[in-house]
């Protein structure tokens, strides 16, 4: 119930539109989406195209932002590229591509 004594809300659409909204708080996890676009990328990949951005991330600052936009469901691992060496690497895509919200559904 908010402050105001509302009785009626859909309380999961609620909690679904508070992790995008948390996950996409940060401009970096804005460029990881616009990074993967339409295709899937590699940890790898990623990373390089936000140093060309001018961003500055280390290896576990990128996991902690894919890991963050995972959890809310924006991106999904869609599968693992061997290297030639090490662990695999991780190929990520977008699970959703838009979020909409409808004022008048109930």
């Amino acid at each position: 119930m908010c402050t105001n004594g509302c009785r009626h809300s859909n309380l999961k659409d609620l909690t679904q539109i508070q992790k995008y909204f948390g996950a996409l708080h940060c401009p970096t996890r804005w460029l990881i989406t616009r990074s993967i676009g339409d295709k899937t990328r590699g940890s790898k990949e990623i990373l390089k195209e936000l140093e060309k951005a001018g961003e500055s991330l280390s290896r576990s600052g990128l996991y902690y932002h894919l890991s963050e936009l995972e959890e809310a469901g924006i991106i999904e691992l869609a599968e693992y590229r061997e290297t030639g060496g090490g662990a695999p690497e991780k190929i990520w895509k977008l699970k959703i591509k838009e979020i909409k919200i409808n004022l008048l559904e109930k």
